[in-house]
């Protein structure tokens, strides 16, 4: 069930009426007055995050609902036990456990395909075989949640939830469960035991983020689709003018359709009295690759560092200990993003940058004001190199477009009303990005009369609904 369709529609003007309307619906009901009206409201958020997750598939509920029992009475078992070998016993399995439902489902047929083509070089003949498994929506976020609740237990940062709908509901909440942000215990967990309040403020909020998630997603992003993907289809084809637009336009739309997402995410979330954590900060004008993750997919990028980084040792060993920890975090990063050796080597590839920019001593001049716009310049064609091999289906396509890229080449043109788009697209998010960056826009929205605000948000809908293709597609973060 995609956001922007009109079957979630429906489903979310139902779940939103019920949720309000319960405390009146319980007055009309005497029997129902020992149920607090708060919890009957996360009673109701579960079942419609259940019912959201299995309209894809019904069966793969049970393998969500049994990764949370493990972690709700690991967490549990943590708070009685006090061996040491005991506890990191019970984290150990307890991580094992959600990293190997991860591993079946999602990189089973990656790690067969990789041993045959491996045994195959030393001359052992084997066909290539593909097991029929589908792959969970959702499983590398949901995962990560689960991980990063039982580590903090077991730290001693957060008591484990006593209440089992609590903390099914922190990882089933359905604006986020397909595709994030990754939503950390201590920001969610005490939301749910404060009692929501209708705020007219808050359901604006809700709404505004949701058309421009919208807007970005359904409008921007959709329609680059159709001229950046003929062209990584068949990188060979075409010009080198075209790969360069191409890949321009992929790292808009990649950025439009996951920061799409996270809005309509945030924003739904807000309209029910939620707040999840903000996924981006204009990635693009990031003036040195460690800035750009530092406003890229916030909440993975923290994640790593927190749960993954850190514990590696960081940088608390030496340089080269640092290196090795960026070089394992990127890769393992990258593997996380999804079941390929491209995939790997983009990680790899933002690992190195990482360690350079770490290693290289760079003059304090290039930090002055006067240089900034060099700075984020290259920071932004060096993320672009890295999108190729996170776009292309093979390393012989990301070579190809790299050579195109580097060497100018003959070949087929995009048609120009694609070219057009393309282009319009380009300087849309740049100008929308030097507006975020130079004008307080909180503050132009509290100026807004309410009826202008209004007036735009809602020519912002409608243009989206007239803009977006019919064919709309699903959110790339989906297949992750």
């Amino acid at each position: 069930m995609l956001f922007p369709t009109f079957k979630f529609f429906v489903f979310f003007c139902i779940v939103f009426a019920v949720y309000w309307a319960l405390p009146a619906m319980l007055r009309r009901l005497p029997w129902t007055a020992r149920w607090p009206a708060h919890r009957l409201r996360m009673a109701w958020l579960l079942i419609a995050s259940c019912y959201f997750y299995m309209s894809w598939n019904p069966l793969l509920i049970l393998l969500i609902l049994f990764s949370a029992s493990v972690d709700y009475v690991t967490a549990i078992l943590l708070q009685h036990v006090t061996t040491l070998w005991k506890r990191r016993a019970l984290l150990v399995g307890s991580i094992a456990t959600n990293l190997g439902l991860l591993a079946f489902f999602k990189y089973t047929n990656f790690l067969v395909g990789s041993a045959i083509s491996s045994l195959n070089l030393f001359g052992f003949r084997n066909d290539p075989f593909i097991l029929d498994i589908i792959l969970p929506l959702g499983i590398s976020f949901y995962t990560f949640e689960t991980i990063s609740y039982i580590v903090d237990v077991y730290q001693g940062k957060i008591k484990p939830v006593r209440n089992l709908l609590d903390y099914a509901l922190y990882i089933m909440f359905f604006p986020h469960l397909v595709a994030g942000p990754i939503v950390r215990p201590r920001e969610f967990l005490p939301q749910l035991q404060q009692e929501k309040r209708w705020n007219w403020d808050r359901l604006q909020l809700g709404l505004q983020y949701f058309v421009i998630g919208l807007f970005k997603k359904a409008v921007i992003a959709d329609q680059l689709a159709t001229l950046v993907d003929p062209v990584f289809a068949r990188p060979a084809s075409f010009a080198s003018s075209s790969i360069w637009l191409a890949v321009l336009c992929y790292a808009v739309q990649i950025y439009c359709d996951f920061s799409g997402y996270s809005d309509m995410a945030v924003g739904l979330a807000h309209t029910l009295g939620f707040k999840l954590p903000r996924n981006f900060n204009l990635p693009y004008f990031a003036d040195s690759i460690t800035d750009f993750w530092r406003r890229w997919h916030i909440s993975l990028s923290s994640w790593l560092r927190d749960y993954l980084y850190i514990p590696l040792g960081g940088n608390r060993h030496g340089e080269l200990a640092t290196y090795r920890n960026l070089l394992l975090t990127m890769l393992l990063g990258g593997l996380w993003h999804g079941a390929s050796w491209t995939f790997v080597a983009w990680g790899l590839y933002h690992g190195l940058l990482l360690s350079l920019h770490r290693a290289i001593p760079w003059p304090r001049w290039l930090g002055h004001a006067a240089f900034k716009p060099v700075m984020v310049a290259g920071t932004f064609l060096a993320v672009c190199v890295g999108w190729v091999f996170f776009r292309a289906q093979t390393f012989a396509d990301a070579s190809v477009i790299l050579q195109r890229m580097a060497w100018s080449t003959g070949g087929k043109s995009i048609d120009q009303t694609a070219f057009t788009f393309g282009a319009a697209g380009l300087l849309f998010m740049f100008l929308c990005y030097l507006i975020a960056s130079f004008i307080d826009l909180k503050r132009v929205e509290r100026w807004l009369p309410a009826p202008v605000l209004g007036t735009s948000m809602a020519i912002v809908f409608l243009l989206a609904q007239v803009l977006m293709p019919e064919d709309g597609k699903a959110f790339i973060y989906f297949q992750f």
